[in-house]
This record gives structure tokens, C-alpha cells and sequence, in this order.
């Protein structure tokens, strides 16, 4: 309980977050965040980011760093995979609460209708869709093989993009660190564009069937 509490006390101020927590918190974070329905209010674009700007600074090894996380990313999916197999239905049968929405998996599905297999890939870029894209895969009996494949790529191109630009901008603007909440924002409102596109274009087919 004492662990819970000082971990949501540091939830919105990534950086203590890192250094209080340090490997073991961000694998957990990533590893809820894409493997467990109710990760999706989890930091993730803006936590691997900062990341790799704490990286650049010497207080976090890269390549370790990219090890745990890619890991972390991909049994993350594949565990939301399994969830989505073993319980099925019964997904979309529950009742809105605090930690699940329809909505959600509603969303994740037109972008399996939009964009197919290659949804497992594109999520890992959108937040909450990224949450619930293994587990819709799962409950479509996609199959393994081709998911893990697409799982595999997408962990592997998020964890070291995201990685990458939050090290890039440590080692290429001095003292950025202080201006860490702004990077953040940032992140955090470029990651929502995709969603804002989605939104725009079914309000659009809305219209249209009026």
C-alpha cells in the first residue's frame, strides 16, 4: 500500500517518478499500460520520453533501458492478447466503471476496421487505443502468429522512437530539464492528434447518415 501510494504521488511529476522508481517502475508502467484494460491512464509517450531525457544525463543507461522497455512493451501486448482470447465477449459486455469504457474498444475497433492487422503497430502511438488494441485483436481470434509479428515491430519502433527524441533533446538542448513540463505537454498533444483525426472523421460520417 505504502508502494501505491508514493507511486501515485509521483504519477504527474515523471521525473521524480523515474528517479524514485528507476527501471523497475517504468517496466511496470509500460507493461500495465499496454497489457492490463485498466492502464490506459498510465504516462506513456510523455513517461518514455522523459526517459530518454533522464538518459541523456547519465542517470539511465540507453541501450538497458531500451532492453527492459521493448520487453516490457511486448509481453504487455501479448498478455492483452490473452485476455482478449480466454475472456471474449464478455469484454464488451461490462458495464462502464472508472477503469473501463466502451468507448474505448469501440474506437479501437474502427481502427481495426480502418487500418486491419496493422492497427497493432499504428496503436502503440495512440494513447488509449494502444491500451485496448491487443485485447480486441484477441477477441477476434487474430491470429498469433501474425499478431506477435506485428506486436514485435510496433513495441520495438515505440520504445526506441520515444526513447530516442527525449535523449536527442537532452543531449542537444542545455538544461532542458527545466522546462520538462512543457516537453511533456508537448508530447502529450501531439499523441492525441491521432485521436482528435479519428473523432473529426466520425463526427463527418455522422453527418452523412443524417
Amino acid at each position: 500500500m505504502e508502494f501505491l501510494t508514493e507511486f501515485f504521488s509521483k504519477i504527474h511529476h515523471l521525473d521524480e517518478l523515474i528517479a524514485w522508481g528507476g527501471y523497475t517502475a517504468l517496466t511496470i508502467i509500460v507493461f500495465c499500460e499496454t497489457g492490463l484494460l485498466a492502464g490506459f491512464f498510465l504516462p506513456g509517450d510523455s513517461l518514455l520520453v522523459t526517459a530518454g531525457l533522464v538518459a541523456s544525463q547519465g542517470k539511465l543507461d540507453f541501450l538497458t533501458l531500451n532492453a527492459f522497455l521493448m520487453t516490457a512493451a511486448i509481453v504487455g501486448d501479448s498478455t492483452g492478447y490473452a485476455i482478449g482470447f480466454f475472456l471474449g465477449p464478455r469484454i464488451f459486455n461490462r458495464e462502464d466503471s472508472v477503469f473501463f469504457h466502451k468507448a474505448h474498444v469501440e474506437r479501437t475497433h474502427r481502427f481495426f476496421e480502418k487500418y486491419g492487422g496493422k492497427t497493432i503497430i499504428l496503436a502503440r502511438f495512440v494513447p488509449i487505443v494502444r491500451t485496448f488494441a491487443p485485447t480486441v485483436a484477441g477477441v477476434g481470434r487474430m491470429s498469433y502468429q501474425k499478431f506477435l509479428s506485428f506486436n514485435v515491430i510496433g513495441g520495438i519502433l515505440w520504445v526506441l522512437s520515444m526513447l530516442s527524441i527525449g535523449y536527442f533533446l537532452g543531449a542537444s538542448i542545455p538544461n532542458i530539464e527545466k522546462h520538462l513540463h512543457l516537453v511533456i505537454a508537448i508530447v502529450i498533444i501531439i499523441s492525441f492528434l491521432p485521436l482528435v483525426h479519428e473523432w473529426r472523421e466520425a463526427r463527418k460520417r455522422s453527418g452523412k447518415n443524417r
